[in-house]
């Protein structure tokens, strides 16, 4: 079982990525989970029909450990599981505690051996990267981190601390960078801007989404670019990266 955790700035791109990474590999007949691990739980909205899913801190709130795994799951496009961890009520409790429980819930009740995924991906909001914000690169949960940006300053900034806290936990077993994913905003020499960045880090762009209007259109359609616009050069960007990714996890596929 491979498993990825994506960081990132909010309104980055992560979820949109992720989720067509998710799809790109679905394709390919790899079982897929997708957890979200953002307080607003949209992380797998484009991969599935429902307006509304049970979260897995509603969940706990609501009904303690009255619940079974599959209150938990939503099965979307191409079996890709998907699960948003949820997070505490507006101005009550802690978001990054609310990801540790999400994610010690799921192991409690079975998730990973019941519908043994190939590719887990944890969609991580990265703004702060303390607690349980921390979790999913902790070990035994990811092994490869991936931090999506822009050349906008603010998303630089957020992708450096992510890569310095990736730094700080490495003596500690926790999931190494696997590198850097330019989500295009457009400004000005955005590329050279992200290639200095993943120097002063030691590490790579590995791969490059382009701004596109599919991207747009395909959530306007509640659907990821892979379902909604398969032969579309977007597509193939995600197909690619999908690729990318996992040759860095050290799995060889094609979804090109």
């Amino acid at each position: 079982m491979i498993k990825i955790a994506v960081y990132g700035k909010g309104g980055i791109g992560k979820s949109t990525t992720v989720s067509n990474i998710s799809a790109a590999l679905s394709d390919k007949g790899i079982r897929v989970m997708q957890i979200g691990c953002d307080p607003k739980a949209d992380s797998t909205v484009s991969l599935h029909e429902k307006r509304n899913v049970n979260t897995v801190l509603e969940l706990v709130r609501e009904k303690k450990n009255n619940f079974d795994l599959e209150d938990m799951v939503t099965v979307g496009y191409n079996g890709v599981i998907c699960v948003e961890a949820g997070g505490p009520n507006p101005g009550l409790g802690c978001a990054g505690r609310g990801i540790i429980a999400a994610l010690e819930k799921l192991k409690e009740k079975g998730a990973y051996e019941i519908y043994k995924p190939d590719v887990v991906i944890y969609d991580v909001l990265g703004d702060v990267v303390c607690g349980g914000f921390s979790m999913p690169m902790r070990k035994g949960y990811a092994d490869k981190v991936f931090i999506i940006t822009s050349g906008e300053n603010m998303a630089i900034h957020a992708a450096a601390n992510i890569a310095m806290a990736i730094e700080n936990f490495k003596n500690r077993g926790y999931a190494g960078l696997g590198g850097l994913i330019l989500n295009r905003k457009d400004v000005k020499n955005e590329y050279e801007k992200v290639d200095e960045l993943a120097e002063d880090i030691h590490s790579e762009i590995v791969g490059t989404l382009d701004r596109s209007e599919a991207v747009q259109e395909a959530e306007t359609l509640n659907k990821t670019v892979i379902e909604a616009f398969p032969e579309s050069d977007m597509a193939k960007q995600y197909r690619k990266l999908a690729e990318i990714i996992m040759r860095i996890c050290g799995k060889e596929i094609s979804c090109l």
